[in-house]
């Protein structure tokens, strides 16, 4: 049990700082969940070398870097195209504590899920439990 473990963090990010640091509040024990694309992953997946080996030695394809970053959270495959996908986001944006992306400013626009998170994690506002905090490219909503 950490200092967060009663802490729900939703993961939308790629790449670098986003990882980072939602793998600190991993780390502190926050109940992280990582969001990738179908098929290929966090861009990182295939970061290398180095890579991790398995038994035998031989690579497994999966970055040293992806593995270290993303220790500490589940990780679960959504389309951002498909309808279906973008509501189960919303809903698990509705379940999470702290919300944590790091796309190019507009990017989740194009999926129709920034005013969509952001309303279903505002909900909270009016029991004065909710604040916004904007880092430029990361935006973290904390309850």
């Amino acid at each position: 049990m950490g200092a967060l473990s009663r802490v729900k963090v939703l993961d939308l990010s790629r790449v670098l700082a986003g990882p980072r640091a939602t793998q600190t509040l991993g780390d502190l024990g926050a109940d992280v969940v990582k969001i990738e694309r179908p098929g290929s992953g966090d861009d990182t997946r295939a970061w290398g070398p180095p890579s991790v080996l398995d038994g035998e030695g031989r690579s497994t394809g999966e970055s040293a870097y992806y593995m270290c970053a993303n220790r500490n959270k589940r990780s679960i495959s959504i389309d951002f195209t498909r309808a279906e996908d973008q509501a189960l986001v919303c809903e698990l944006a509705q379940q999470s504590d702290v919300l944590i992306e790091n796309f190019k400013t507009g990017g989740l626009a194009a999926y129709g899920l920034d005013y969509a998170i952001l309303a279903a994690l505002r909900a909270r506002e009016h029991t004065v439990r909710g604040q916004h905090i904007d880092l430029a490219l990361l935006h973290v909503q904390v309850a």
